[in-house]
């Protein structure tokens, strides 16, 4: 249940950050900060770090813990980034996504 309360954390901030009205303002453009204004528009990468920021702060919070060890930061990073890109290209803001190819759309 705490990898399930992880996935779930993780996918939601970088939606939120990635997305989110509220970061219009301070979201750099993607080809600002030498090309690394492109992170905060890309779920696998900040995915990614959102991944690591929750490992740095789980033992602050009851929904889950992990061991402060650098392998477990950079798998929690990959368990986000992973999660966070499959469920952006799963979910859009109008529910389940679905592409027609060819044929009439009704």
């Amino acid at each position: 249940m705490e990898l399930l309360h992880f996935i779930l954390a993780a996918y939601g901030m970088t939606f939120i950050i990635i997305h989110g009205h509220i970061f219009n303002k301070i979201r750099p453009a993607c080809k600002s900060w030498g090309g690394f204004g492109r992170l905060f528009h890309c779920h696998l990468c900040m995915g990614f770090w959102v991944g690591v920021f929750l490992w740095g702060v789980s033992p602050y919070t009851e929904l889950f813990n992990f061991d402060y060890t650098f392998v477990n930061a950079f798998i929690c990073g990959c368990i986000s980034a992973g999660t966070s890109y499959f469920l952006s290209m799963l979910v859009e803001d109008y529910g389940i996504r679905v592409v027609y190819k060819g044929g009439e759309q009704s």
